[in-house]
């Protein structure tokens, strides 16, 4: 498994995912001290999915983010290029479909908003996915996207950075068939630009009204955006 960098190989990082399927959602809740379900919970509210909107929810993993968006009657799709990842979820009850996001397999404008949980961070090309996404949300649409981001106290920032490789190691090396994966992703969130360098990312792939919230003092944001309608 190659370390974390901007060469990430697509095939790599989705076969790590799919050798960590199985056990990666109670993993993630360990390594988060259980924030991830309230993570979960205010990116829906940010979201806010109505009745009768479609929603993409991309690298959905196993779907349990998109069981989340859903529960006020929009109708959730939960995409990802690991397949292994889709099969530990199929229980869940919602549509699934194996997709890039680099060439996503859907037509021009045709989702009210897509969302993105702790997994933009693994795309090859970052700017080049938020652009491939925008074409598939409707004029107006929304973008909302959470994923780690950087402390904005320094000594929780300085505590963040020190032991976040090592209990990410450590865990791994107990508790996957794979502990490599899990120096990559803590390499990942380690190389992982700040809540603004996202934003100016955002931004410059199309969307406008680019805003973020931080949660947990920073150690994830919660960003939000707009495709620009036809006369703005």
């Amino acid at each position: 498994m190659s370390r974390a960098s901007l060469d990430k190989d697509p095939h790599e990082v989705a076969a790590m995912f799919d050798d960590v399927a199985d056990g990666y959602d109670r993993a993630n809740s360990f390594m988060t001290f259980g924030f991830d379900r309230r993570w979960r919970t205010i990116t829906a509210r940010v979201l806010d999915a109505k009745r009768g909107e479609k929603v993409l929810d991309l690298a959905a993993g196993t779907g349990v983010s998109t069981v989340e968006y859903a529960r006020n009657g929009a109708w959730c799709l939960a995409a990802d290029f690991s397949v292994g990842m889709l099969k530990a979820g199929k229980h869940r009850g919602v549509p699934m479909v194996a997709a890039d996001a680099l060439k996503l397999p859907f037509a021009d404008d045709s989702f009210d908003a897509v969302t993105i949980s702790l997994a933009l961070r693994n795309f090859v090309d970052t700017k080049a996915a938020l652009t491939e996404i925008a074409r598939v949300v409707k004029p107006g649409g929304r973008l909302v996207i959470c994923e780690v981001s950087t402390p904005t106290f320094p000594p929780i920032r300085f505590l963040h950075r020190k032991f976040i490789l090592r209990l990410l190691t450590w865990v791994g090396s107990r508790t996957s068939s794979n502990p490599e994966a899990y120096s990559y992703l803590a390499e990942s969130m380690l190389a992982w630009p700040d809540q603004r360098t996202l934003g100016e990312i955002i931004a410059s792939a199309g969307w406008t009204e680019v805003e973020w919230l931080n949660l947990t003092f920073g150690v994830v944001a919660i960003h939000r955006a707009k495709k620009p309608t036809v006369n703005s």
